[in-house]
């Protein structure tokens, strides 16, 4: 990889190296991350990049340039953007009824009552979920994790989110639509599964199995070649060891690389969290966002396609503060809009830390994240593999101190 000189484009080195340090002396000495892998770049050059931790529990060798990563909720962007490459081709519109893809979805109700082992009771739902509600997660779905309501208890009962289980997406969905909405569509925010929902719109509309389009659509001209949903056999000794932090126990092998549940195909393939990749690939993806679509002469989408995506769609602008339901572990809320697949940055101030409004990023619950700034035209791409992504506020760290190192 071809690191620019940081000079060039308005960094101070020694800034960018104390980034470092906090990651070995907070996060590696201490235990808290297994390994930490940051990738900065400005217009359009990498400007730092740095790895340090093992790959492997018990193994010397270090993380480096082609460790692979699960990037969980970092899939979600490319989802999205699949989606709207299809809205391009005019064969579907943001305002489409999810059901009329998705017949398993039509007359879905919301939540009045029931469960726990009485038959749920619902309503009609105000409005029809439109395809705008799957892409900023105010569909009225839930995720199992949530342990809020009776809704992600069934989740769980089910099983529905066990991508090795009994459910393809197509069964995924039929079964989701035997449940009932936590809301009516449109009226608040809940993070969810909406985005694998998205998968199968995506399958269905383009007439072919999703990891398909991604590679052939989006990975291939993108030269995305490290980016998959099953890690190829020949790939498989660049994969890192994942944690799970334990309450009282503290961190414990999650997915051992050696073993990993990415090494066989998924039977649910999760637009929502399945993806595997490098910080080099996933900084692709967001060059070519940062660039309207476009990457080394490879167009995947148009410019307005791009701008109306990182806009806030939430209904009167409204932030995640004032229209989430639930636990946001993703993210910090107050002045946080949420777009086609991202969260945007709509208040700086309210954010209460260094950035600028039209900022849209995301992250993943094994603690991996990135975040494009056009005004700066900035990005950075962090990865490590630990959950829950809660735990430490580390990307608040790491983006305070990005923006501190700019001249």
């Amino acid at each position: 990889m071809k690191i620019a000189r940081p000079e060039k484009h308005g960094f101070n080195p020694g800034r960018l190296a104390a980034i470092d340090r906090l990651l070995k002396e907070r996060y590696l000495d201490s235990g808290k991350f297994p390994h930490a892998q940051l990738l900065i770049a400005r217009d359009g050059e990498v400007v730092h990049f740095s790895s340090q931790g093992a790959a492997r529990e018990g193994k010397k060798k270090r993380i480096d340039e082609g460790s692979l990563f699960r990037i969980a909720s970092m899939t979600k962007p490319i989802t999205s953007l699949a989606f709207m490459m299809l809205v391009e081709e005019a064969l579907v519109a943001l305002d489409t009824p999810v059901h009329h893809v998705l017949p398993e979805l039509k007359g879905v109700g919301v939540y009045a009552g029931g469960g726990a082992g009485v038959p749920f009771m619902t309503k009609p739902t105000d409005e029809p979920m439109r395809m705008v509600d799957l892409l900023r997660h105010t569909a009225g779905f839930t995720y199992s994790f949530q342990n809020r309501s009776n809704i992600d208890a069934a989740h769980r009962e089910l099983k529905l989110e066990n991508w090795h289980g009994k459910y393809d997406l197509d069964g995924f969905v039929a079964a989701l639509g035997e449940l009932p909405l936590e809301f009516s569509p449109g009226t608040r925010w809940n993070y969810s599964v909406a985005t694998d929902v998205l998968g199968l719109v995506v399958q269905r509309v383009a007439g072919m199995p999703l990891e398909r389009f991604f590679e052939e659509r989006i990975f291939k001209p993108l030269k995305m070649h490290d980016t998959f949903f099953t890690v190829p056999a020949d790939k498989l000794d660049r994969l890192v060891d994942c944690q799970t932090f334990v309450p009282g126990k503290g961190n414990q092998m999650f997915d051992r690389a050696s073993d990993s549940m990415w090494a066989r195909p998924f039977t649910l393939v999760s637009g929502g969290g399945g993806l595997v990749s490098t910080s080099h690939d996933y900084n692709r993806f967001c060059q070519m966002c940062l660039n309207g679509g476009e990457l080394d002469g490879a167009r995947v989408v148009g410019r307005k396609t791009i701008d109306l995506m990182t806009v806030n769609h939430l209904p009167d602008n409204a932030d995640l503060s004032s229209m989430s339901d639930s636990m946001f572990s993703e993210t910090q809320n107050a002045g946080t809009g949420f777009g086609l697949g991202f969260a945007v940055t709509i208040d700086v101030a309210r954010s209460m830390m260094p950035g600028s409004v039209g900022e849209y990023y995301w992250g993943g619950m094994f603690s991996t994240a990135f975040f494009v700034d056009p005004v700066e035209r900035l990005s950075m791409v962090f990865m490590t593999q630990l959950s829950p992504s809660s735990l430490y506020p580390v990307r608040r760290e790491l983006k305070t101190m990005i923006y501190s190192a700019l001249a």
